[in-house]
């Protein structure tokens, strides 16, 4: 890279903490292509760093969910082309996280289908080690997929939501209010007390409001999969191993002693190099 590690450094901050592109290259004059470029690098070392080590952490309670976003434009505007070829419409980011240390284990881009459901349940396999309860939404998928990729060591449950019907105009942005949430056991014998998607969802809040091409509604959104998949690359080995949780007061990994100290934007760069 021929860009100082000082500059690349501050532009990989700001874009943690939620500025665009072109706000990142109007503060450090660095051109937004080479801002580009350093993302997808970046993001390839945060996600090897991420499968290297969150490997077989020990957990007792994850939740999972998936999080909306689109790729050029929204599905319902996308061309026949673009969808066969899965480079624009609706992108989806499926993220488990641990709920007493709040580590993010494993995520997964693609799209709300069965064979991505698998894809993602077998990167949390990965991840995780030992017998532990795992919650979910409703999304119909995950019962076999956790069952075939988790097998026994889980007990399984989904927290399946039932919502209004919903007022003019509120379903252009967000979905209906929610009447209720029913704690549905799937297999082995998940406590009821912590059939819970709360973590995780607030954790959608985090990435919202940290990554600018997931604000909306703005013309901030990704226009290539690979730089919307870099940034959550981007963003999870950050949220894990660079920014002190609030509530814990310390970083996940050091929370779940995969860590012992928070690393800076260099390091983490450096760690996924084998520097």
């Amino acid at each position: 890279m021929t860009l100082p590690m000082e500059k690349a450094e501050a532009c990989l901050k700001l874009l943690v903490e939620g500025c665009s592109v072109r706000t990142v290259e109007r503060i450090t004059g660095v051109h937004r292509d080479t801002i580009m470029r350093l993302l997808v690098g970046a993001g390839e070392r945060c996600e090897s760093l991420m499968a290297r080590l969150i490997h077989a952490v020990p957990v007792q309670d994850v939740q999972c969910d998936e999080l909306w976003g689109y790729v050029g434009m929204k599905e319902k505007r996308a061309p026949l082309d673009g969808k066969r070829s899965n480079l624009v419409g609706d992108a989806w980011c499926f993220a488990a996280m641990e709920r007493s240390s709040k580590l993010i284990l494993a995520w997964h881009l693609g799209h709300r289908t069965t064979q991505d459901t698998h894809w993602f349940l077998d990167k949390l396999d990965a991840a995780t080690a030992g017998h532990f309860q795992i919650t979910t939404d409703g999304f119909a998928p995950y019962k076999e997929a956790a069952e075939v990729c988790l097998g026994t060591r889980t007990d399984f449950a989904q927290l399946v939501k039932v919502y209004r019907q919903p007022r003019d105009g509120e379903q252009r942005y967000s979905p209906a209010a929610i009447a209720g949430a029913i704690p549905t056991p799937r297999y082995g014998r998940p406590d009821p007390r912590r059939i819970s998607t709360s973590h995780i969802e607030r954790q959608n809040l985090t990435v919202r409001m940290m990554m600018r091409r997931m604000t909306r509604p703005a013309n901030a959104f990704s226009k290539k999969w690979e730089n919307l998949h870099a940034a959550f690359a981007l963003q999870f080995a950050c949220y894990n191993f660079y920014r002190p949780h609030a509530s814990l007061r310390v970083t996940p990994p050091m929370q779940a002693r995969v860590a012992d100290h928070p690393w800076s934007i260099r390091e983490i760069l450096c760690a996924s190099s084998g520097q």
